[in-house]
């Protein structure tokens, strides 16, 4: 029977070592930052500020991130900055009706969150017919992992 209270011992030293490095791994220090111009936008979309605020939430929360909080500001009579506070950092949207044009932006600590479902959420939404984006690997230093720049059509014939 000593042999089980070994195996024992070593099946929770090894369960004990895999949920240290689990959490050792949650807060890597490694970012993502995607950044993106979308023009020529939906104007009926852009200007709707309720649904808009939707449109991020939701963005955000098919992205995988976990909201914390939000805070936005209108500017008469329909332009909108919004922050959204993430556990794994933040998401925001400053919109230029005027402009038919919006400035997004989502960065996420760690792996977890998906940058690419945030950005097909919010292109669905605002239907922009210009986008320039690119994704930044942000660590001790900064790296671009991915640029695009381009009317849709060019974009969505390209590889990403």
């Amino acid at each position: 029977m000593n042999w089980i209270r070994h195996v024992m011992i070593i099946v929770c030293l090894f369960a004990t070592i895999a949920l240290v490095a689990d959490e050792n791994s949650l807060y890597q220090f490694k970012g993502n930052h995607f950044l993106a111009s979308y023009c020529e936008c939906d104007a009926q979309a852009l200007s709707d500020v309720e649904n808009l605020q939707a449109a991020m939430l939701n963005a955000v929360q098919e992205c995988g991130a976990t909201i914390l909080q939000s805070s936005s500001w209108i500017f008469p009579p329909c332009g909108l900055t919004m922050v959204i506070l993430l556990s794994e950092s933040h998401a925001s949207i400053h919109t230029y009706p005027e402009h038919g044009a919006c400035f997004v932006d989502l960065f996420t600590c760690g792996e977890k969150c998906s940058a690419e479902k945030f950005d097909s959420v919010m292109r669905a939404y605002l239907k922009p017919q210009v986008v320039n984006q690119r994704t930044l690997i942000r660590k001790e230093g900064i790296e671009e992992c991915y640029s695009r720049t381009g009317t849709m059509l060019e974009s969505s014939s390209s590889n990403p």
